[in-house]
């Protein structure tokens, strides 16, 4: 059991010091690779995860070709390859570009954009989010100013019901009934609300104040930057697009704290069409998955490590959703494997501590109430947000707590005994409070 303690702060380190700012943005992208034991790795930005079924073949010829074979999915719907050659970088390249991944060498590490996997399709939420997806991205990919994000900086793009607004990106747009957009400029509640049409130029706006107000911090994210700084952006932002002849006005929303991922199943669509939504046990799909998958549709990879396939007609609906059951993706609920998550670990980093996805998977039992996310490290890479059991590896053993927002309780550290770590785990993902 786990014993009671007051509240802590939950701290997080830097994944793997490759984005601390003293050390210079050596987050990985498609054209710079990163060593890691297990290989060089790859990260593809795809923003709001969408992949037409050419660019999910050549993803996957990719990983056959030069890599280990498997697509790791990431916590921002992007997509990792391992095991490269550490000389196969103009391939890769090639390769990417031939499919319309690489729609701008210089901005290609900056084009993270998470999105509502579900908008458009089943007619909640109250905006269809994919012209902004389209627009942001082609003015991301415009724009000189913008080379100088991090390979962290996140753009949210939320269609009204919440889902990726809990995810606390840099900058989120979130639609409105009224026909408008609320821009979101950090995790703060103040937000302004613009057209909608207007929002990825909204957007796109702030990541530039962003800039000019991180120019002497050495802040990488908003959330990094000093406190009187942050506080002043929603209003310079405001400013600079009256100044563009763009209306604004101030506003406040609460964000939500819970980060909800579409449900696994058939999902209908207003248009007689299905899409299904299957979750990807540790996020990690092999060869003859991944062909399963990028044959039968579009692709919208999801910020929970899921695939969202669009277009289904009615009459092959059951049968391919049986299909990726037998493949072993997540497809209904009560799965063991539901709300498990678990970083790279042992043997592909080395700062990990141990191989916990082999662990997460020797402790999978009954669904809990609770995700649980297994890390390596203190880094905790790849961590979901709002509410989840967090188990990390340390010299002592396998410190288990109860995180919710910033806080983490209930702590308390097992031995390396896999049935007490076990009963532990599934102790804590039951556990109400």
């Amino acid at each position: 059991m786990l014993a009671a303690m007051s509240a802590s702060p939950l701290t997080t380190s830097p994944a793997g010091g490759a984005c601390a700012r003293s050390s210079g943005d050596a987050c990985p992208g498609a054209l710079r690779l990163h060593r890691a034991d297990d290989g060089a790795l790859a990260r593809i930005r795809i923003p709001g995860g969408v992949l037409t079924p050419r660019q999910a073949e050549a993803l996957g010829r990719a990983a056959e070709r030069l890599g280990d074979g498997e697509l790791h999915l990431t916590s921002r719907g992007n997509v990792q390859l391992r095991g490269l050659a550490p000389d196969c970088g103009t391939e890769l390249a090639s390769l990417l570009d031939e499919a319309g991944l690489l729609p701008s060498a210089r901005h290609e590490r900056v084009r993270n954009v998470v999105a509502s996997p579900l908008s458009g399709l089943d007619g909640l939420g109250a905006a269809d989010i994919r012209p902004w997806l389209t627009g942001l991205d082609r003015l991301l990919c415009g724009s000189d100013s913008a080379t100088a994000l991090s390979g962290r900086f996140l753009f949210a793009l939320d269609d009204g019901r919440g889902d990726v607004d809990a995810l606390g990106a840099d900058l989120t747009l979130i639609g409105h009934g009224d026909g408008g957009a609320l821009l979101r400029i950090g995790d703060g509640d103040a937000v302004l609300r613009v057209h909608a049409t207007d929002g990825p130029r909204a957007a796109l706006s702030a990541a530039d104040a962003f800039l000019d107000a991180a120019r002497d911090t050495g802040a990488w994210r908003v959330k990094d930057l000093p406190a009187d700084a942050a506080a002043a952006l929603p209003a310079e932002v405001g400013r600079r697009l009256r100044q563009a002849g763009v209306a604004v006005a101030p506003d406040r929303l609460h964000r939500p704290l819970e980060a909800r991922p579409p449900a696994p199943g058939p999902v209908q669509g207003t248009h007689g069409e299905y899409a299904l939504s299957v979750g990807v046990p540790l996020g990690r799909l092999d060869p003859a998955q991944w062909r399963l998958l990028s044959g039968a549709g579009e692709l919208r990879l999801t910020p929970w490590r899921g695939v969202v396939v669009t277009g289904i007609g009615p009459a092959r609906a059951g049968s391919l959703l049986d299909r990726l059951a037998e493949a072993g993706l997540i497809t209904g609920p009560g799965s063991p494997w539901a709300g498990v998550g678990a970083c790279i670990g042992r043997p592909g980093c080395a700062k990990s501590l141990a191989d916990v996805r082999a662990e997460a998977g020797a402790a999978v039992g009954p669904a809990g109430r609770l995700p649980v996310y297994w890390s390596g490290c203190e880094r905790r890479c790849g961590h979901p947000h709002g509410e989840w059991i967090d188990v990390v590896a340390t010299p002592d053993g396998h410190r288990i707590s109860h995180v919710r927002g910033d806080l983490a309780t209930g702590t308390a550290t097992v031995r390396d005994d896999p049935v007490a770590l076990a009963a532990a785990v599934a102790a804590a993902r039951g556990a109400r409070t």
